[in-house]
């Protein structure tokens, strides 16, 4: 597979917007591991390959188990993840397949969020998935490679 264009060199402006949200992430109250979890679980529903093993590498690198990495596609059928880290991962999804129809992000998901984390961590989920879903369509549209991140 080779990528279309290099969206970083053609437009360096909307790039560098796009890391500014990362660097508020990467300083906000979600915790790491739960935002890499994140991370992994929308680009898996969006069939991004870069950002998948971009973040299952980095939550790898960061110190997460194959075990946990390898369900997070399942996660609800998985015993290995805690209620806060379920809680933000349905949270991911509905959030994610908006044009699934139907009550898009239904209260009990978003209830079940609030009983989990603080208004403010939970404003930095809900931009943590709007800007993993933004990336996801970056690289999906742009045909971004696996592992060109590591040049």
């Amino acid at each position: 597979m080779n990528a279309r264009m290099d969206l970083s060199a053609l437009e360096p402006g909307a790039y560098k917007a796009m890391l500014g949200l990362e660097k508020y992430l990467a300083q906000s109250t979600l915790p790491k591991p739960l935002l890499e979890l994140v991370k992994l679980r929308a680009s898996q529903i969006n069939g991004c390959a870069f950002c998948v093993d971009m973040h299952g590498s980095d939550a790898k690198a960061g110190g997460e188990s194959d075990e946990r990495l390898f369900a997070v596609a399942v996660w609800q059928e998985a015993p290995f993840f805690t209620e806060e880290e379920r809680a933000a991962l349905a949270l991911t999804e509905a959030a994610t397949r908006l044009s699934d129809g139907g009550d898009r992000v239904p209260d009990e998901v978003w209830e079940q969020a609030g009983k989990y984390f603080d208004e403010h961590t939970l404003a930095a989920l809900v931009v943590a998935i709007a800007t993993i879903n933004a990336w996801n369509r970056i690289g999906v549209a742009t045909r971004m490679v696996p592992r060109s991140y590591q040049k």
